[in-house]
């Protein structure tokens, strides 16, 4: 079971072509006073595969989120045009670590696995035209850091550094097909 609404992360879990539901985890997102990125992006991936496992025990179920870590301050989904504006200006010429946790629990065997994958993203030194066209053409206001690099928004950066090429787009498949195979489901 994959406990998450986003599109993305349903897509991507779809590559492993292995049968799955999609259930939408009732928890709250509100970071917590003094919480940082990383342990936001944690705390919420672990949120969302506990609330979903207890409701199905005996499902095996992948948590996950992400957050975008900009100098400790954490931007999450900019959920209108503004507040993306506002958060690709803040971004322009950083360095932002998105923090893409991943939890996978079952509860009738006792498993539970949290891991972080850590993409360092270089954006460009962007300017407000650019901001906008790119706003207008992709309108990523669900996307953490309204970065979406699987679209358009690649030219908006000068590199990603990491190691699983989809931990960007939200759930690290290398990551995701390891915890399930530990917990007992064959992908091949």
């Amino acid at each position: 079971m994959l406990g998450s609404t986003s599109r993305y992360r349903r897509e991507l879990l779809e590559r492993l072509r292995i049968p799955f539901q999609v259930v939408a985890p009732l928890v709250d997102e509100t970071p917590m006073p003094g919480e940082q990125p990383k342990a936001l992006a944690l705390r919420l991936a672990l949120a969302k595969a506990r609330a979903v496992a207890a409701l199905n025990p005996h499902a095996v179920v992948i948590g996950s989120d992400q957050v975008a870590d900009l100098a400790g301050q954490a931007l999450g989904k900019p959920g209108d045009h503004e507040r993306a504006v506002q958060q690709l200006r803040q971004m322009r010429g950083q360095t932002v670590i998105f923090q893409t946790a991943l939890a996978v629990i079952c509860l009738a065997t006792a498993f539970e696995q949290v891991e972080l994958a850590e993409v360092r993203v270089v954006f460009r030194d962007l300017s407000d035209a650019e901001i906008e066209a790119y706003l207008q053409a992709e309108k990523p206001y669900d996307c953490a850091g309204s970065a979406k690099s699987e679209g358009l928004g690649i030219v908006l950066l000068e590199s990603i550094d990491n190691d699983d090429p989809t931990a960007l787009v939200g759930l690290p498949l290398i990551r995701t097909a390891r915890l399930l195979r530990q917990a007992g489901i064959k992908l091949l």
